[in-house]
């Protein structure tokens, strides 16, 4: 059978061999009592969690026939890991989850949660009662389990500081809460009192149970069948004496369980996304993806460890509306539904461990941790030793995950689903109590290789590979249920056979189900525009600020609002608007590096926190990874985060957190999950007196890539506050992701023409006139200088300032220029663009971006694919970084090349 590779068919013999073998238990045990003493589960809950496990396996396996013949699109399978379907059952349905791509079991176990239970479901111990406390007690000597401390000056809760002096939860007392509880509960289950309105809450905090066997008495056993004390059992052993008993000499009936629902609706949701199909629930066909925005499933990409950040902030907004909950406040915002005592877990394998973004959101949480600001969030590394085909070092991942700061370390042998379920639901009860961050540790082991073409016979031995197959998780949980009394081995392999047979037809059905057969269909999600609405917020928001919100707003601005202050710069511009926009929006949170008591590198954000307050504007540690990812979680958690980013040059190093992350939320979950986010960056090059390749970066190539993503650049002080409104207004209503790029060379700039002109400085709009002085995305500005007749010269940023004085030099030599402010980037003012082309017959295009991959090949191209048929030619700068002092000029553009380019072009 085996050699030096496993394939689907060697895992399924291999497991059929090992059930086969099994025997019959000579008495049987009462699935409704817990499977060994002292556990929490009960034997029927670990049949059900072995029927996940079963489901998972099968689904392996079918991804890998639908492959054979061409109609399967993905074959990294769960097998090996199955033990998470304990992680699952340890954990509420309203958890938020961050899943990697082995978590069929997980997955199922978490569908059979949220499902509406059937007539006789029974619950799982929940991990803690409503008021937080956990069931399992921590240990006190471990250190991270004293009781929180309480606020003192060094500690720092940018949430809110007024919750310092209570930063954890303070358990209640046994001898008295628990006699109250028992008082008020209903029928035990596992011991626990519960309370008789759970089973009738869909989402009820307490652990959904997977749902129970129907008594069939008297009914001979069958490939799905199972014992329950009080009736004889007609399929006991024959060996075994006449009225066999269970426990405490009750004779026992047949039960017939039915395959969970849930779990075969999963199966079909797993298999859709395997075949592409149209019907797939979650990314309808675009990719194959754990995730449902109605199983608290958030879906990830297969990029390594990316995920992580976004869980760290995940946590840190359940942690912040848990708080605003507890004041009444949460209730006025759009957030997300998720508990007050919810946790977020988030999976991934051992090798992403040494990931940069992994690195990151462990450093993240632990450094939160160490401020005293919680953030309840549960790692699950799942080990099976290998990353492709690299192994990991022997006690590598267990050193390194011990010795994150801040972070509690849990570890379970995922072969022992009974174990695994113990260890896990102690750490999310742990984290839900502390609200602190922990990572459990599970060992499994890795079937059927990577990926379906993955050779392992060329990096791993035939003895390992059988070493593998002999530590199979459904293995162990099968003689688990052969010793506890709970089923034989013939049953085991009728139950494997049963659900294969189910998964395999629902298999066949999926084949024939539609696919994405349109571009348009393809993209609807991507990045939905509704101008109108994003308007009408725009101009909501305005008459707000003029009617009710108006003495609030004077009062933020210190008596004198900023339409009362004279011209304004771009920086004082948007600092105006960022107070605005707090206003408008309670959701909304400014952050970054220096943001808060610093005010901004550029003073941008000077005096947001002492109007607002640290728990709307506060600092970040100086990464950029975690910065974005705060901001992702943040947005999924319903608040409007706007992250700052000190530079452009900086933004490079995180950008997979916007383009992995953040741009595919939509795509991944069809519009049902968003992440809306406007993030600043200060860039673009001419500042004076600075300069080099970190401040001064001119690139955006990167960001122009991005599908869906919004850019925006504003030049000018009344345009950098109407754009940012904008921007605001369309992530709040169309949960996009805007990038507004400010121009570090522009933010101080009063002057156009002459020192002293103050024709770059401008006038803010009152809340009365933000409706008529909006501006809609991909929409540009067109000045005119002269007849504006003979050509027309498009740019952006730094570039438009350049090139209105480039054009006052033309209009002295008698030739007229329409200047096109681009103010977007993505998408391109297309329309606007091909207009003013047309109206001059002349175009010169003014790129400060480099010239190979910068703005003016786009807008190049638009001209082209328009059918543009006049002249047109390029200023951009040199393909270089931008060097440090006076050497920068040599490559960047200038208003003398301006000027010769467009003569140039006039000569034509």
């Amino acid at each position: 059978m085996l050699s030096d590779v496993t394939t689907p068919q060697d895992l399924d013999d291999r497991l059929r061999e090992s059930l086969a073998a099994l025997t019959m238990p000579r008495h049987r045990t009462d699935p409704a009592q817990p499977v060994a003493e002292g556990a929490a589960l009960t034997g029927a809950q670990l049949l059900e969690l072995f029927d996940a496990q079963i489901t998972s396996r099968q689904l392996d396996l079918a991804g890998r026939w639908l492959r054979s013949f061409g109609e399967g699109y993905h074959t990294i399978s769960s097998a090996g890991h199955e033990g998470n379907a304990a992680v699952a059952a340890a954990l509420r349905p309203t958890d938020p989850a961050l899943l990697h791509y082995r978590s069929g079991a997980f997955y199922c176990v978490r569908a059979a949660q949220a499902a509406e239970p059937p007539t006789g479901s029974m619950l799982l111990t929940p991990d803690n009662g409503p008021d937080g406390t956990p069931a399992h007690p921590a240990d006190p000597a471990e250190p991270n389990d004293a009781p929180d401390p309480a606020g003192s000056a060094e500690q720092v809760d940018p949430v809110d500081p007024a919750d310092n002096a209570s930063t954890g939860r303070k358990t209640d007392d046994a001898s008295t809460d628990r006699a109250a509880d028992d008082e008020h509960a209903g029928p035990a289950v596992d011991g626990a009192p519960t309370d008789p309105a759970d089973s009738a809450d869909p989402v009820d905090p307490a652990v959904r149970a997977i749902p129970a066997a129907q008594v069939v008495a008297g009914q001979p056993a069958t490939s799905a069948t199972s014992v329950v004390a009080g009736e004889p059992d007609d399929s006991a052993d024959p060996a075994a004496p006449a009225g066999d008993e269970g426990a405490g000499g009750a004779r026992l009936a047949v039960v017939r369980r039915p395959v969970v629902s849930a779990y075969t609706e999963a199966a079909r949701d797993v298999l859709r996304g395997m075949v592409a199909s149209r019907e797939e629930p979650t990314a309808g066909g675009r990719h194959k993806v754990f995730g449902r925005a109605d199983l608290t499933v958030v879906p990830t990409t297969s990029t390594v460890a990316s995920h992580l950040p976004r869980a760290v902030g995940m946590g840190l907004a359940v942690e912040r509306l848990r708080r605003l909950d507890a004041r009444g406040v949460a209730a006025h915002l759009d957030v997300a539904p998720w508990a007050p005592d919810a946790i977020v877990v988030c999976s991934f394998g051992d090798a992403a461990i040494n990931h940069a973004d992994a690195t990151a959101a462990f450093n993240t949480a632990g450094w939160y941790d160490h401020t005293g600001l919680r953030i309840p969030v549960l790692f699950v590394c799942e080990d099976n030793g290998l990353g492709g085909s690299l192994r990991s070092p022997q006690g590598w991942v267990a050193t390194a995950l011990r010795a994150k700061p801040g972070i509690r370390y849990f570890a379970a042998d995922g072969a022992d689903l009974v174990a695994t379920y113990e260890v896990a639901r102690e750490a999310a009860a742990w984290v839900r109590r502390h609200r602190r961050p922990a990572v459990l540790h599970l060992s499994t082991v890795r079937l059927l290789g990577h990926v379906g073409a993955d050779a392992e016979s060329a990096y791993r031995s035939a003895e390992e590979i059988a070493a593998d197959l002999a530590a199979d998780p459904l293995v162990a949980t099968a003689r688990r249920l052969v010793e506890a009394g709970l089923a034989g081995g013939a049953e085991l392999l009728d139950r494997y056979d049963e659900i294969g047979w189910q998964i395999r037809r629902l298999a066949e059905q999926v084949l024939d189900e539609p696919k994405l057969n349109s571009p348009a269909e393809v993209i609807a999600p991507l990045a939905p525009r509704r101008p109108v609405r994003v308007a009408q917020a725009v101009a909501d928001a305005g008459a707000r600020a003029a009617g009710p919100d108006a003495g609030a707003r004077l009062e933020a601005f210190g008596g004198k609002p900023p339409e009362l202050s004279g011209p304004l710069t771009l920086a004082q511009s948007v600092n105006a608007a960022l107070t605005d926009a707090l206003l408008a929006y309670p959701q909304l949170a400014v952050f970054g590096q220096d943001v808060a008591a610093k005010g901004g590198r550029y003073g941008v954000t000077r005096d947001l926190r002492d109007r607002f307050g640290p728990a709307r504007v506060f600092d970040t540690l100086l990464d950029e990874t975690s910065l974005l990812g705060l901001g992702l979680g943040a947005g999924l958690a319903g608040m409007l985060p706007v992250p700052e980013i000190q530079s452009l040059a900086y933004l490079h190093s995180a950008e997979a957190q916007v383009r992995g992350e953040a741009a595919t939320m939509g795509f991944l979950s069809q519009g049902a999950l968003r992440n809306p986010m406007v993030v600043r960056v200060a860039g673009l090059a001419y500042q004076e007196g600075f300069g080099e390749e970190v401040g001064d970066d001119n690139s955006v190539a990167v960001l122009r890539d991005v599908p869906g993503l919004v850019i925006a650049v504003p030049a000018r002080p009344d345009d950098a506050a109407a754009m940012l409104r904008t921007c605001l207004a369309s992530a709040a209503v169309d949960g996009s992701v805007c990038v507004f790029l400010e121009p570090v060379g522009l933010y101080h700039a009063r002057d156009l023409y002459a020192d002293g002109d103050g024709e770059w400085s401008a006038g803010y709009a009152e809340p009365g006139a933000w409706a008529s002085g909006h501006v809609p995305v991909g929409r540009a500005r067109v000045y005119g200088v002269g007849s504006a007749e003979d050509i027309t010269i498009v740019t952006f940023g730094n570039g438009v300032r350049m090139a209105l004085r480039a054009a006052s030099v033309l209009a002295d030599e008698g030739i007229g220029t329409r200047v096109v402010d681009l103010r977007w980037l993505a998408p391109l003012p297309v329309a606007d663009l091909i207009r003013e082309a047309a109206a001059t017959g002349r175009v010169l295009v003014v790129d400060e971006t480099r010239r190979s991959g910068g703005v003016g090949e786009g807008v190049i191209a638009a001209l082209v694919d328009a059918g543009y048929v006049g002249a047109a030619r390029r200023v951009a700068a040199v393909d270089c970084f931008v060097p440090l002092g006076p050497a920068a000029r040599q490559v960047l553009i200038s208003e003398e090349a301006i000027t010769q380019g467009a003569r140039t072009l006039l000569a034509r």
